[in-house]
């Protein structure tokens, strides 16, 4: 009975790891998602819970990429609470953009200038940083604890706007500089017809309206029209979009966006972006393991617009979104570069970047879609530390069980940042598009190595 429970685990473990896409980052939370394209790369800038928190303790921001929508590399951390030495606490949602070749990340912190909650930016040459306090201040610091979750739109006419707010809604015009305010900051008035109730202060004790705006606002536009996606109905959130003609508004409410359903966290976040002829909603769920309201991790789903531009309802799964192109294993990859992961974390340091750690007997790690063309790869690079015993990785196709690819035995280099790179023949063949697993094997209960790259060779 025993082993025929061992064996129905294992073999519900393959076929989990074989279609599960979201969430997206497994090697920790990352909650309120913001995506970005830039340069035909889909970027996605994070928050980070920290586990087994109580609240929302938040330190830092993250940034993940990718060209395939299912491989994601770790850029680690880009962005924190240091940056900014006017703020204390709480590195909550966030959003990044691009003008002029410049990269504005406008985030919300505690402000210890005023004792509220600060809206901030932060600027870089590039997409993954190295970012710096935009204007060493605050760009909004009015003491109170509604200035939190900023979106950011650049209009069609080269306007741009900032959005936050918790439980009201504010916006300002931009400087064409994205780094001082261009207006003065003005609230939207919420209504049962732009949001389904109105603001809080006006809701009727005990009535019950149909929907209402909480917090986390995503500001876009489609066909002449603002959209406003945003969590709604208190808690548990559930996310909902209204429209408008112009940023004041009137706002017009549509309707529910993504149903509470099975997130398993009893917030929501979540921005919207095009890629390669897609479009996608992220947004984040409790899914991972120790997850839930406090311990929150990014989805994605891709949809379709309906003929009128507007948005259909969404709906949260675990299988998440398909490939938009194959990922090449004969090159130089990045050891944070995944589609899923079981096990095992991302750490970075000034010389290598990011690198992966805490291996341990049992863990995994999958890249989706590989296309290794028509001859097999005959044999494969690992660039690898350990300060122990090291271990053996194995390369299977297709499932964790799958057909054996070939083994790479890592010996003990030294040190747990003393990299050496160990070459191996390739032993099994494989031709065409699979999905590649690095499964890793050694002593129980020890961390075996880390893993800086990997590249395949023909």
């Amino acid at each position: 009975m025993n082993t025929k429970k061992i064996l129905l685990s294992s073999l519900m473990l393959t076929g989990l790891a074989a279609s599960a896409q979201n969430p997206i980052v497994q090697t920790c939370y990352s909650s309120d998602p913001a995506p970005m394209v830039h340069n035909d790369r889909m970027y996605v800038y994070t928050g980070h819970d920290e586990a087994g928190a109580d609240f929302f303790w938040m330190y830092e921001w993250r940034l993940y990429s990718t060209d395939d929508m299912v491989n994601w590399t770790d850029h680690g951390v880009p962005l924190s609470l240091g940056t900014f030495k006017w703020a204390d606490d709480r590195a909550w949602a966030a959003q990044c953009i691009e003008r002029n070749g410049k990269f504005y990340w406008y985030i919300c912190a505690h402000s210890k200038l005023s004792g509220g909650m600060a809206i901030g930016v932060a600027v870089a040459d590039s997409p993954t940083g190295p970012f710096k306090d935009a204007i060493g201040k605050p760009l909004f610091d009015n003491g109170k604890w509604d200035n939190i979750d900023p979106t950011v739109l650049i209009d069609d006419d080269g306007q741009a706007y900032v959005l936050w707010g918790n439980p009201n809604i504010y916006w300002a015009k931009l400087n064409n500089d994205m780094v001082s305010l261009g207006s003065e900051v003005a609230m939207i008035e919420q209504t049962v017809e732009g949001f389904g109730a109105p603001q809080m202060d006006k809701r009727e004790k005990g009535k019950k309206y149909k929907d209402n705006y909480t917090e986390g606002p995503w500001l876009s536009k489609r066909n002449g029209k603002y959209q406003l996606l945003y969590a709604a109905g208190g808690i548990p959130e559930h996310l909902a979009w209204s429209e408008a003609d112009n940023i004041a508004g009137p706002w017009r409410y549509k309707g529910i966006l993504m149903p509470e359903g099975n997130t398993k966290s009893f917030t929501n976040h979540c921005g919207v972006a095009d890629y390669k002829g897609h479009s996608y909603l992220f947004y984040h769920t409790g899914k991972l393991p120790g997850g839930g309201g406090f311990g929150r991790s990014t989805a994605v789903e891709e949809f379709k617009y309906n003929a009128d531009g507007t948005f259909p309802v969404i709906h949260p799964t675990d299988d998440g979104v398909k490939p938009v192109g194959t990922f090449s294993p004969y090159r130089k990859v990045e050891g944070e570069t995944m589609a899923y992961s079981k096990g095992i974390s991302t750490e970075v340091n000034d010389k290598v970047g990011v690198y992966v750690s805490d291996i341990h007997n049992g863990d995994w790690l999958k890249l989706q879609a590989v296309d290794f063309g028509t001859s097999s790869p005959a044999s494969i690079e690992i660039c690898a530390a350990s300060a122990l015993l090291g271990g053996t990785i194995e390369l299977h196709t297709d499932s964790i069980g799958g057909p054996l690819l070939g083994k790479v035995d890592i010996p003990r280099t030294g040190g747990w940042e003393k990299w050496q790179t160990i070459k191996a023949a390739m032993s099994g063949n494989v031709t065409g598009v699979h999905d590649l697993y690095f499964v890793f094997k050694g002593y129980k209960g020890r961390k075996l190595f880390n893993i800086d790259w990997w590249r395949m060779k023909q």
